[in-house]
This record gives C-alpha cells, structure tokens and sequence, in this order.
C-alpha cells in the first residue's frame, strides 16, 4: 500500500510503499517531546514529492539517528538511520500519514532511555 506523509504546512512530504502492522512509542528524550508513533520502511520504500533538501535535521546522543523535520511548520515527519543489517531504513512519523487509522495500529512501547 502507498501512504501520502506530510509536515502540516505541506512544505515537506514522501510517499512510502509498505504495510503498517505496528507501530513503535520510544521513551527517549526527544520521542517523548514529539510524540511520535514510529513506523520502520526501508529508505528504498520512500520517494520525497516535496521538500527534501529543505528538510532540517537533528543529531544527538550517538548520531546514529538523523530527525528530519520542517523548518517552517516544526513537524518531524522521519528520522533516518541504518538498520540492524546496515541497511539505511526510514522511521516514518505515523502520525503524518493522511487517511492512517491510528487506533486500529499494535503500539509497542521501546525502551529508548536504555540506548
């Protein structure tokens, strides 16, 4: 299936091809912040329509995780990373995804402060 993602203010946005099943809640520092709920696709699975070198990005701890967000609006939409294989994979902001029923998702809760 192709989920439309998007920042609020339209500036930012991708298509990326996958299903959803579940979706993550990490407990770290800046997940906390945001809110968002996680969903991991191969980077392969995602094509920018929209903003992608306007994008701004956030480095912390390790600097294993690249957070990208909108600089006009502020909504982090994905955060870009290498997977445990060392494929690069994308953690798409669920909560961006037009038409995505939230409720009908399994949350499983990651315990990013032990990271």
């Amino acid at each position: 299936m192709l989920h439309d993602v998007r920042c609020h203010c339209g500036d930012l946005a991708f298509e990326v091809e996958g299903e959803i099943a579940e979706v993550i809640r990490c407990n770290c520092s800046i997940c906390v912040r945001k809110a968002a709920l996680l969903w991991f696709a191969p980077a392969a699975a995602v094509r920018w329509t929209r903003g992608a070198n306007q994008a701004a990005s956030y480095q912390f701890g390790a600097h294993r995780i690249r957070h990208r967000f909108c600089p006009r609006c502020g909504i982090h939409v994905c955060g870009e990373l290498e997977g445990p294989d060392g494929r690069p994979i994308v953690a798409v902001n669920a909560r961006c995804i037009d038409a995505l029923a939230l409720d009908g998702l399994r949350v499983i809760d990651y315990d990013g402060r032990a990271d």
